[in-house]
């Protein structure tokens, strides 16, 4: 053999040999052990005969010349090799279909009640067959007409790369890759095991993580084929045509693919190897030293001080509990449980959760099988211990914490401000980038922009919302996260095939999840630590957010795309979104673990009660709280297009201006954009001087006048005050969204919610601007800014002009639920909230005394305390009559019977 013959054929045979190997082993554990074949058997075995053919197929096309140089293969051999690469190609996703399949089957039979976990398998189980059979059935349809696939000479043929399908198919396998890697997790990590079967159960689990290696390895010899062989998609054909030398470049890439497959087989048959492992080498399970016992109440000893409930001691289980037996060396630390319970609370079955290791590897005592009888109990020792970085306390409620305690969890989502500001700058190039290459006009790329925002329009009530309801913000970050991640890897198929609907879908996907993380991120900043700061709060992690939109469009412009001038090194950019989803993912898994605090619907209503006298009051037959949210929601719309108009049309703007300028457009954008936030900051420095809806309105006056000035000026002169607009609405945004959400109550997450939507206001205006362009000159366009600033001015007016308003959304003093505290018996001088509140200015014009005394609304008392004064009051009573009686007794009892019942008495109290 020569060229890359021999190391394709050696690694290719050493692989499918080796999954061939666990298989067989797999059914002797199954049939000899278990004594019982389940569906997700069946299935992988249809996965390992389809392996046969797929991998089969790659040996024959080796001895016919795959990776040789096409001058090297011999002409009788060409048309053989052409379908030996045709049944390849068509072979690979049924393959990796049915093993993805079987193990996504194996893992509904963990648990009985898991509902989440058991959606999220359905839903991923749909993904993987839709898209298995997409791809497969685009493979088949490869060539037109499907004969010319088979022959060696097919000139005149249409047909599509290879390798192209390949790379823009990635994507889908890379996603199901880390979602079949993290799905079960959740379900590991609440387990309660000892220290060897814990890193064990890991470690099995954890196998799924080299699939998705070999996974990026293999694309890595695909891209590599693909530039190596300068591709030009849509010019490519599958036959070995000269100088495209298809059998060299695509060999390694085939044999990676030859990799992944047989090393998923072999990572879907680990689990179910543990009860032959149990049964040959028991020792390699086995926890401690000593064997197995059973105590008089029904537990094992699996080692010393850590005991589990034995078999025999299930509430599911008929039998009376009886000592293991000292033979089955399996039955040793298999009785442990998934889920917090109650220790001596009976469940039924049905509600149980059953436990992944002994459903992995218990050798059955009867008849039954493992999946479907297993029995676990209900009870646990308190012993046991989670995994470390799972047993955290629960977090409080948001609005019961003060500034000090909002700060960690504000941290952490300021994280996503970043991301999301990262991530609009990355694409606010990217798209420039794609429109120069694949030459689209202006009316395309405001398109592509459009779609963008197009995301906001949908995501927050499609997918935020009912998630942000139902689940919380936590559930929410993730969720956004989960889809924002699939928009990156999204990019994938639009850059190798640049195709602008591809692109326009990645943009759209991109925007919501982005939209759906948005959904939760600006309201939890909000409504995290007292409300006065609501707005300083939100002002500094958009300020954070800015940042990332400035640094991301510079190390875009001048590392990451400098040189992406044609399609090959437009794929090339495909490994900083592979890192940018890798990312978004690794950041999910820790906010699933993270002690986020959450804020429900009963304690949303009690803040909003502590001043439903200003929310209720009525402005023109309207509680003043839904017309300010209503309000609000119209300027955050045409606050967010005036803010996309000004930076859609930037460039062309800073470009007719100062044509001879020494910087250049990209230039003056970037400090543009510093600027912007720089002035979120800003923004947030002045509220500790001055109320919002001051700030608020000195930022729509500034909007309006400089962009009038935009249209007045010319040079330097027009760039400066491009540079002012970007100054004055920096802010607003920020003070917007937190005072329409002020006294919404439970009703809250749902205003976020239309507040998100109004960010969709991005979509449209755009495209008005540059029509006014067109017609009449840049200058001349900046109306249509003037005229979205003046639309959303109306609602700062509102807030300064309506004095009912003002009470409703000027914040007060500590205005949070403050937790229980227990009271000092030293009295406290009573305080009261002025309503008309007497705060001047900003958090630092409130009175101090207010804060000093965090008294001043009254604590609530808990249940239990009532209970307990409750009862306090009745011991007090009984012991008031029982000394009412007593005294009457003693006086008309003998004076030497009083004296005794009197030392009686004093001892009493003594003691």
């Amino acid at each position: 053999m020569e060229g890359r013959q021999r190391a394709t054929l050696g690694v290719s045979v050493t692989f499918f040999t080796l999954a061939s190997i666990f298989v067989a082993l797999r059914f002797i554990s199954r049939i000899f052990v278990v004594r019982r074949i389940g569906l997700h058997d069946w299935l992988m075995l249809v996965a390992w005969v389809t392996n046969f053919g797929f991998s089969f197929s790659l040996f024959f096309a080796v001895q016919k010349g795959l990776g040789l140089h096409s001058s090297d293969i011999r002409p009788e051999d060409e048309g053989a090799l052409n379908k030996a690469n045709y049944a390849f190609t068509v072979l690979y996703n049924p393959a990796l279909m049915a093993v993805k399949t079987s193990i996504l089957v194996f893992y509904l039979t963990l648990t009985r009640n898991q509902k989440v976990f058991r959606y999220a398998n359905y839903v991923t189980l749909f993904v993987v067959n839709a898209a298995g059979l997409a791809l497969t059935l685009v493979n088949v349809f490869q060539c037109s007409p499907i004969g010319a696939a088979f022959h060696a000479d097919s000139r005149h043929a249409n047909c599509t790369d290879i390798v192209t399908l390949y790379l823009s198919s990635s994507p889908v396998n890379i996603i199901t890759d880390i979602v079949i890697l993290l799905l079960p997790m959740p379900l590991l990590t609440k387990m309660r095991l000892p220290c060897k079967q814990k890193i064990i159960l890991v470690i099995t689990f954890s196998f799924g993580f080299f699939v998705a290696v070999v996974d990026v390895v293999r694309i890595a010899f695909l891209q590599r084929a693909a530039i190596s062989r300068s591709l030009e998609v849509k010019s490519i054909h599958i036959q070995n045509a000269g100088a495209l030398d298809f059998s060299w470049y695509a060999s390694l890439s085939f044999m990676w693919s030859v990799v992944e497959v047989n090393l998923s087989i072999i990572c879907g048959c680990v689990p179910s190897l543990k009860p032959l492992v149990t049964r040959l080498v028991p020792k390699l399970i086995r926890d401690g030293s000593g064997t197995s016992t059973t105590s008089p109440q029904g537990f094992s000893a699996v080692d010393p001080g850590v005991a589990v409930p034995s078999p025999a001691a299930s509430p599911g289980s008929l039998e009376p509990p009886t000592p293991s037996p000292s033979g089955n060396e399996g039955d040793k630390g298999l009785q442990n449980h998934v889920g917090s319970v109650s220790a001596g609370r009976h469940v039924s079955r049905d509600s149980e959760t059953m436990d992944i290791l002994e459903f992995l590897g218990h050798p059955p005592t009867g008849p039954l099988d493992t999946e479907g009888g297993t029995h676990t109990s209900t009870s646990y020792p308190p012993d046991i211990t989670f995994f470390d970085f799972v047993n955290m306390k629960k977090p409080a409620s948001m609005v019961k914490l003060n500034n000090r305690e909002s700060i960690a969890p504000i941290a952490m989502t300021t994280l996503l401000f970043f991301l999301w500001g990262f991530a609009y700058g990355l694409l606010d190039i990217l798209n420039s980038q794609f429109q120069s290459i694949v030459h689209l006009d202006t009316w395309h790329s405001l398109g592509l922009h459009g779609a963008y925002f197009g995301g906001y329009l949908l995501g927050p009530l499609l997918v935020g919302r009912p998630v942000l309801k139902i689940w919380g913000f936590k559930a929410t970050f993730i969720t956004g996260l989960c889809i924002y991640a699939c928009g990156t890897l999204i990019f994938w198929p639009s850059a190798v095939l640049t195709s602008t609907t591809a692109f326009i879908v990645s943009n759209v996907i991109v925007g919501f999840g982005l939209a759906v993380l948005e959904t939760a991120a600006n309201p939890f900043i909000a409504l995290c630590g007292p409300l006065e700061n609501s707005e300083i709060r939100l002002n500094i992690s958009q300020g954070v957010q800015a940042v990332g939109s400035v640094l991301s469009p510079v190390l875009a412009k001048r590392v990451l795309f400098k040189d992406v001038r044609s399609v090959a090194s437009l794929v090339d950019v495909q490994w900083t979104y592979l890192g940018i989803a890798l990312f978004d993912v690794l950041l999910a898994v820790a906010f699933y673990y993270l002690p986020i605090p959450e804020a429900s619907d009963e304690d949303l209503q009690e803040l909003a009660n502590r001043r439903r006298e200003d929310n209720m009051t009525k402005v023109i037959g309207i509680p003043v709280v839904w017309l300010t949210l209503g309000l609000g929601i119209w300027s955050q719309f045409f606050y967010v297009a005036g803010q996309e108009v000004l930076s859609s049309s930037i460039t062309r703007f800073i470009e007719a201006t100062r044509p001879d300028s020494s910087l250049g457009a990209f230039d003056f954008l970037t400090i543009g954009h510093s600027v912007f936030a720089v002035g979120r900051f800003l923004a947030a420095f002045a509220q500790w001087f001055l109320k919002p809806r001051w700030i608020l309105m000195v930022s729509y006056i500034g909007m309006i006048v400089f962009a009038i000035l935009c249209m007045k000026t010319t040079g330097t002169s027009a760039i400066v005050m491009v540079m002012l607009v970007y100054l004055f609405e920096s802010g607003a945004f920020s003070i917007i969204f937190a005072i329409s959400l002020r006294g919404t109550g439970r009703h809250t997450k749902s205003a976020a919610v239309f507040m998100t939507m109004a960010i969709s206001g991005g979509t449209f205006f755009p495209f008005a601007k540059y029509a006014a362009y067109l017609a009449h000159g840049d200058s001349y366009s900046f109306c249509v800014l003037v005229a979205l600033f003046c639309a959303g001015a109306i609602f700062p007016i509102y807030l300064n002009f309506v004095p009912a308003v003002k009470k409703q959304v000027d914040p007060v003093p500590n205005e949070y639920l403050r937790r229980h505290r227990r009271r000092s018996r030293a009295p406290v001088n009573p305080m009261h909230r002025e309503k008309d509140n007497p705060s001047l200015g900003g958090v630092l014009s409130r009175p101090r005394d207010l804060v000093s005394s965090p008294d001043h609304l009254p604590d609530l008392q808990l249940p239990e305390e009532i209970h307990q004064n409750s009862l306090d009051n009745a011991v007090l009573s009984a012991a008031k009559s029982s000394s009412t009686e007593s005294s009457r007794i003693n006086s008309i009892s003998p004076r030497n019977s009083g004296s005794k019942h009197r030392s009686s008495a004093r001892g009493d109290d003594i003691s």
